[in-house]
Order: C-alpha cells, then sequence, then structure tokens
C-alpha cells in the first residue's frame, strides 16, 4: 500500500541539526496518521507515493518545522511563586501556571525551565527545536489503512516530536 491520506505509517528516523548533529535516533517504530495531527505537513507531503521500505530524507526550515525562536516567549518569574525541588529542564504546562504567573504568560504553551537563580525561574515557552533547520532520515516500516477511530481522533495516538513533560534530563524528545 502507498501512503495517502488517512492511512497509518509506522516510522524509524534519525534527526540531525543543521550541522549534522545527531539530535534523535528512534529506532523502534512508531505510527503516525497521516492527514491528521501528528506529523507536520511536509513530512506527509515528503511521504506520499512511498511503501513500506522505502526511505524518504529531507531538510525542514524552521517555518516548516516548529518555527522560528520567539523571544516574547521567554519569561523571568520569581522563584517563590514555584514549588521546591524545580530543576532546569523541567517541563511545567501552562495551565498548570502559578495564578501570579498565568496572568501574564500564554495557558497553552508547554515551558521549560531554562535558567534557576535564587530570586528567579526563567521559562521558555517555544518547542525546543524552534528556530532550527533540521535533517531527516526516515524509514517506512509499514502502511496501513486508518480505522475509523483514527480518522475521528485526527491521530494513530503519537505526534511527531510532540513535546510533554518529562524527567529532566531524558535522552529523548519523542
Amino acid at each position: 500500500m502507498d501512503i495517502n491520506s488517512q492511512c497509518v505509517v509506522a516510522l524509524t528516523w534519525t534527526l540531525k541539526d543543521g550541522l549534522g548533529d545527531v539530535l534523535d535516533v528512534l529506532d523502534s517504530p512508531v505510527e503516525f496518521l497521516v492527514g491528521g495531527s501528528d506529523l507536520l505537513p511536509k513530512i506527509e507531503e515528503a511521504l506520499q507515493g512511498h511503501a513500506a521500505g522505502a526511505r524518504v530524507q529531507l531538510n525542514l526550515e524552521p517555518a516548516d518545522a516548529f518555527g522560528d525562536f520567539d523571544e516574547a516567549r521567554i519569561f523571568l518569574e520569581p522563584r517563590s511563586l514555584f514549588p521546591q525541588g524545580l530543576e532546569e529542564g523541567m517541563l511545567i504546562e501552562g495551565s498548570a501556571l502559578p495564578a501570579q504567573a498565568a496572568g501574564h504568560m500564554p495557558r497553552d504553551l508547554l515551558y521549560t525551565v531554562t535558567d534557576l537563580y535564587p530570586e528567579h525561574v526563567v521559562l521558555d515557552g517555544n518547542h525546543p527545536l524552534a528556530g532550527m533547520g533540521l535533517r531527516l532520515d526516515l524509514r517506512v516500516h509499514a502502511v496501513r489503512e486508518a480505522t475509523e477511530e483514527e480518522v475521528g481522533r485526527g491521530t494513530a495516538g503519537t505526534g511527531f516530536f510532540r513535546v510533554q513533560p518529562m524527567a529532566p534530563g531524558s535522552p529523548t524528545l519523542h
């Protein structure tokens, strides 16, 4: 079966930055819905017409991936607003921000704690890959028709580098 809209593809990948440094490797195939919200549009476009066994390589500019880095998404907040045990690298959902901070910070973003100071915390609402050109080497392991449930949800359950709260120091972004 060839990849088209409303099908599910099982992929592995190697993701590199513009200089060729490896950022992430997905060794075990993961399923993604094509035609839903799982993959970036440029990735879906590049996969169209390929079948199981295909290898697809593409370069993504920031505009085609996670956007440009936005300085307006960096916030300096009083340390006293946050609980003890906060560490650099932790992620905080905008909806879980302390009320005193949430008033001026978008609640629909996921914030990374980038710096901790005795009196302040620096929170970054940019995606960790924002502003980066990316090189992606994809391998298609399987292609199948999407179920009605997957199409209705708009996902096979996994998003391409959908960042979720994770433990500090986690080695991967997926």
